[in-house]
């Protein structure tokens, strides 16, 4: 009887220890887990520095993999700009079982080693957003060389008879180690190359302080009554580059940027931003839902992915480009407002409430 007892006792503390490690279960690296094993798609997204990533990317795909799958289960962690804590995130996600794993790549080149590991041990690798090198099944991101025509055409327009040839512009782009920003800037210089002197350029890593410095020195360089525009390859640079023109008496020219952030939108309401790009984040999460869970089924994903693009490494990959669409203070009820990304509450703030009214937001 003793024995029996025992027995069950030990059985009855090893399920509730099982049952609290499925409730509670976290990757080794702080990201989040919400189970493992055959029916578990990995989510790897690049950092927390950008906006969009935690407050709708990851959201709108894990609602679109439970809609799809209702017994399938997301695990994630965000590699907090840090490509080997990347590779770090998919090793273990492997590791655990996780048979379909979709990344933002924080580096391209830096996480083919990690792709052409998790692919040889019968995973299979979505790119999400950022087309990472390696065998990856499927890319899922924008038509990315637009964005940057789209970015360059807004610059164009803003300084409308001030786009000369002799027109000094300073350019700052996005982190090389992203596939994205070499498309961005082959897109502006396509619509911007002879048309404005392109007087300063220089990569910001994605990062609103190094964006700061770095238009800081254009000034210097340049000197600030001689600068007409600024293109700035994302929004999160954008606001670092406001405060320094704001800083430097600079309030009259043009600044564009990307991913239609809401900071963004409040400047250009406000006039410190001329344009940015939306890419709407929902359909690029859901079309990216919908391949993981096709893939992790087996079924077909060319109706998905109606195209292909080869990557760095020389893979070609089956793809789906959406449609980016330019953003100025024109166009914000009929984009980012219509489609629910943001409300005219949250653009329309008391810091802005008198900017809304003349934009005829209120």
């Amino acid at each position: 009887m003793r024995r029996a007892a025992v027995s069950v006792a030990i059985s009855a503390l090893a399920v509730s220890v099982a049952a609290c490690g499925k409730a509670g279960d976290k990757d080794n690296d702080g990201g989040s887990s919400a189970g493992t094993g055959g029916k578990s798609i990995g989510l790897l997204l690049p950092d927390n520095v950008t906006a969009r990533y935690e407050k709708f990317d990851k959201p709108y795909f894990e609602d679109k993999v439970k809609e799809l799958c209702g017994d399938c289960t997301v695990s994630y962690a965000n590699a907090a700009a840090d490509p080997a804590k990347q590779a770090q995130q998919m090793s273990s996600m492997v590791t655990k079982g996780v048979k379909v794993i979709v990344v933002s790549a924080q580096d391209s080149a830096a996480i083919k080693s990690s792709i052409a590991s998790a692919v040889s041990k019968g995973v299979k690798v979505v790119a999400y957003d950022r087309l990472a090198q390696g065998p990856v099944s499927a890319y899922v991101s924008f038509d990315n060389v637009k964005v940057g025509e789209l970015q360059g055409q807004a610059l164009l327009d803003a300084l409308g008879s001030k786009a000369t040839a002799k027109s000094k512009v300073v350019m700052i782009n996005g982190d090389d180690a992203d596939p994205n920003a070499a498309q961005f800037k082959e897109g502006a210089h396509k619509v911007l190359d002879g048309k404005v002197d392109i007087a300063y350029e220089q990569s910001g890593l994605w990062k609103d302080t190094v964006a700061a410095q770095k238009m800081s020195a254009a000034i210097t360089q340049l000197g600030a009554k001689n600068i007409a525009g600024v293109y700035a390859a994302n929004d999160g640079m954008a606001g670092g580059i406001a405060n320094t023109l704001k800083g430097a008496g600079i309030s009259t020219i043009p600044l564009t940027g990307q991913d239609a952030e809401l900071a963004a939108i409040q400047r250009i309401v406000a006039g410190t931003q001329s344009a940015t790009v939306y890419k709407a984040y929902k359909p690029e999460a859901e079309t990216a839902a919908e391949l993981a869970v096709n893939l992790l089924q087996g079924k077909d994903i060319k109706s998905l992915a109606d195209t292909s693009v080869t990557s760095g490494s020389g893979d070609k990959v089956q793809a789906k480009l959406l449609t980016p669409v330019s953003v100025t203070v024109k166009n914000i009820k009929d984009t980012v407002v219509k489609d629910g990304l943001y409300t005219v509450a949250q653009i329309c703030t008391s810091d802005y409430a008198a900017a809304c009214k003349k934009a005829g937001l209120q």
